[in-house]
């Protein structure tokens, strides 16, 4: 392991025992000590170059205070124009952030846009209730106006502050006002989730050492057989699951522990939004509880699930719903490949300027656009039996775009990346490219049958009036 990512680890053990202690400070206090926690964490780090988060965080309060009604807009272009900026500092003479500053500033991108959305909702449906003389309905909504103390103490809430996950201003303020913390389920949940983390670290580090990424940049990795390179990359993206698995599990754990995230299980939270219905326990049942709304991984799914597009509500599960909230809806397309593929160019650009990202993100619509269309041309057709097999064939196409697309992800140069897919004949593309073929001339196919059968019909109805 790298000394960045042991720091990452040391974090991220620290934060479970500290989070039980949080559940037995008053709200005031709890406020102040996470905060300060944030704090230390993110100057022991990231020494000056907090100022960047801190510079972001300002000017989020800024457009909130002179234009709320825009501010979920505008917040967005300030904080992904920062983003730039702070990728190309070295170009200004400024020194290059750390990889746990980079850490931070994605995060709070994340946390100011939603911030800014939240509060316009807040404003909106202020203005509703005071025409209507009623309570606003909307589920999971703000009961004031955060101050700027308040946004400070959210943006740099150690809960979470380099790992994830993304949680909404609601759900921190929930957690500050929790009235019987102590009573909440902790350690249960908590062991629950880090029950796997040893098996899946000690998976990372055994298959990352047989199988290293840095070989596959070698000519000697070229010289192997076509099956060794296309094995090659299954082992990566085993390891970038691994690995993933093992920080999320641990991050979600610090978050239980804390009790951050904790709602009735009636409240039906989704990750990262929160609640999504009001929910009034009965006081003659006992209540249970959850923390859907850290919920940042589910291995399982990730790795069982059939189709590309369900792969991605799996992973990164907060992210997802952070992307599907608030650019989804806002894409300038109708179809749903173009829609996705406009939130996965957003979400490239947010994880990083590196060509790699954009050439793996943008090979997912590709996938969708190909998996649409054998479901249509060629699943639709077939018995139960037929599909149960297509659905196998597809889960195993599905990982192995997974597995391809990854290795864009990790290589990050245009050069690394395509030297790679080129070495493997770009299969994937491909394949679904084929895929794509095949649906559009079975759909054509199908379109033809119908039309003759309607011209038979027609034929039938006109002899029989004449006989």
């Amino acid at each position: 392991m790298s000394p960045d990512e042991l720091v990452y680890l040391g974090i991220l053990a620290a934060s479970i025992p500290v989070g039980f202690l949080f559940r037995y400070l008053s709200p005031p206090v709890k406020q102040g000590a996470a905060l300060l926690l944030g704090l230390i964490i993110s100057i022991t780090t990231c020494g000056l170059h907090t100022l960047h988060s801190l510079c972001t965080v300002l000017g989020t309060w800024l457009i909130i205070k002179i234009n709320w009604r825009s501010a979920p807009a505008l917040s967005l272009g300030w904080t992904f124009l920062y983003l730039l900026f702070f990728r190309l500092v070295t170009w200004f003479g400024l020194p290059q952030p750390t990889p746990f500053a980079n850490a931070i500033q994605l995060l709070l991108t994340l946390k100011m846009v939603s911030l800014a959305n939240e509060i316009q909702s807040y404003h909106l449906e202020k203005k509703k209730e005071v025409s209507a003389f009623t309570k606003s309905p909307v589920v999971g909504g703000l009961s004031h106006e955060p101050s700027l103390y308040d946004i400070i103490s959210y943006s740099y809430c150690y809960v979470g502050i380099m790992t994830g996950p993304f949680f909404r201003y609601q759900t921190y303020a929930d957690w500050l006002h929790q009235s019987n913390s102590l009573s909440l389920p902790g350690k249960e949940p908590c062991l629950q989730r880090l029950k796997m983390v040893p098996v899946y670290g000690a998976l990372f580090i055994a298959v990352n050492s047989v199988f290293p990424l840095s070989y596959v940049r070698t000519d000697e990795f070229l010289e192997h057989n076509y099956f060794y390179r296309l094995f090659y990359m299954v082992a990566i993206f085993f390891v970038f699951r691994m690995r993933f698995y093992s920080a999320w599990c641990g991050a979600e754990a610090g978050c239980i522990s804390a009790g951050l995230g904790c709602y009735p299980h009636g409240a039906l939270s989704k990750p990262g939004g929160g609640p999504t219905v009001k929910y009034s326990p009965d006081p003659n049942t006992a209540v249970e509880y959850d923390f859907k709304t850290i919920q940042n991984i589910d291995c399982y799914n990730t790795d069982f699930c059939v189709k590309v597009r369900h792969g991605m509500r799996y992973w990164n599960m907060t992210v997802q719903w952070w992307l599907h909230n608030y650019i989804y809806p806002n894409t300038p397309f109708r179809a749903y490949a173009l829609r996705a593929g406009w939130t996965m160019l957003i979400s490239a650009y947010w994880h990083g300027l590196h060509a790699g990202y954009y050439l793996s993100f943008l090979t997912i619509p590709l996938c969708i656009a190909a998996e649409s269309a054998m479901e249509a041309s060629v699943r639709a057709r077939l018995g139960p039996m037929g599909q149960n097999i297509f659905d196998w064939i597809h889960w195993f196409l599905k990982m192995r775009a997974y597995d391809y697309m990854c290795m864009g992800f990790v290589l990050l140069k245009a050069s690394d990346t395509i030297n790679y897919w080129s070495s493997i004949y770009f299969i994937i593309h491909i394949i679904a490219v084929i895929c794509i073929g095949v649906g559009q001339m079975m759909k054509g196919g199908k379109k033809r049958e119908r039309r003759e059968r309607g011209e038979g019909e027609k034929e039938d109805v006109v002899r029989e009036k004449a006989e």
